[in-house]
């Protein structure tokens, strides 16, 4: 059996089987604050080195970009890390990760550089091991908080589809990813 109940924003998930066993999660949507300009990528990392490489692999792949990396320890001293070389998007990505409260999690905010630019790189960080979003729409992270810890279980990205595209929308896109380089 299983069943959700709304306690004021924070939804509890019940879940029980066959095997009498109880598990009691709060499930919270985090909304992701940033400027309008910027575009962010969430994801789940598993070590402190994750602040540099992150950093690194940004500055070799887009060296165009302001941003910030911070990062959520969820051992040892428990501190959110950062590095980036825009103040701004430090204070937001701060702010975003203490907002999150989980373990590992890293977030990226970029200005003047596109996701598409250094997601492959970051796929290939030895320490990441999974990219929840990149995106410059609005973001919802969901979090499920237990009794030793929280965990980021997805995220809601954009809104959901209103229709399927018609003959002109397939030129208005690829006209698009021209327009911005992407395509020849």
């Amino acid at each position: 059996m299983k069943y959700a109940v709304d306690h004021g924003g924070v939804w509890k998930i019940l879940i029980s089987s066959s095997l009498s066993w109880n598990m009691g999660l709060d499930i919270s949507e985090i909304e992701v604050n940033k400027p309008d300009d910027t575009n962010v990528i969430v994801g789940y990392s598993h070590f402190i080195k994750t602040v540099e490489d992150l950093t690194e692999i940004v500055r070799t792949t887009a060296p165009e970009a302001k941003f910030s990396v911070t990062f959520s320890e969820a051992s040892g001293p428990r501190l959110v890390r950062f590095e980036g070389n825009d103040s701004e998007l430090v204070e937001y990505g701060i702010e975003n990760i203490k907002r999150i409260a989980s373990g590992h999690t890293f977030m990226i905010i970029l200005r003047n550089a596109f996701p598409i630019s250094i997601l492959n790189a970051l796929k290939l960080c030895q320490e990441v091991g999974t990219i929840y979003a990149a995106t410059a729409n609005p973001l919802k992270v969901l979090v499920a908080r237990g009794e030793d810890g929280n965990g980021v279980i997805g995220v809601i990205d954009g809104g959901s589809p209103l229709g399927v595209e018609s003959e002109d929308d397939k030129k208005k896109r690829r006209q698009f990813l021209r327009d911005i380089g992407y395509k020849g």
